[in-house]
């Protein structure tokens, strides 16, 4: 399952690494749909074998205790967890 994308403003790349099941993680694609910011995204849990162990090392570079949601945006600043003003800041 390769990354999905969501249609919006392009405000420079966006990613979100997140958990199917994960409320917060919801949360966070929740408040990107209403700000409409353009992003990709992937349910880390929702990927196998080396394909799952591609991304978990991805999300480590930035975020070594591996925790979702994870949001990169423009390859620069890593967002861990919800935190809405700290993604407001940064896209708006």
């Amino acid at each position: 399952m390769p990354m999905q994308h969501v249609e919006g403003n392009n405000k420079g790349d966006v990613v979100l690494y997140a958990l199917s099941t994960c409320g917060w993680c919801k949360k966070t694609r929740m408040l990107l749909e209403e700000m409409e910011v353009e992003y990709d995204y992937i349910y880390v849990d929702l990927l196998e074998g080396d394909e799952r162990q591609e991304i978990i090392e991805q999300v480590k570079e930035w975020n070594p205790k591996l925790s979702f949601p994870t949001l990169i945006i423009k390859n620069e600043e890593c967002i861990v967890g919800f935190n809405e003003d700290k993604v407001r800041e940064n896209l708006e």
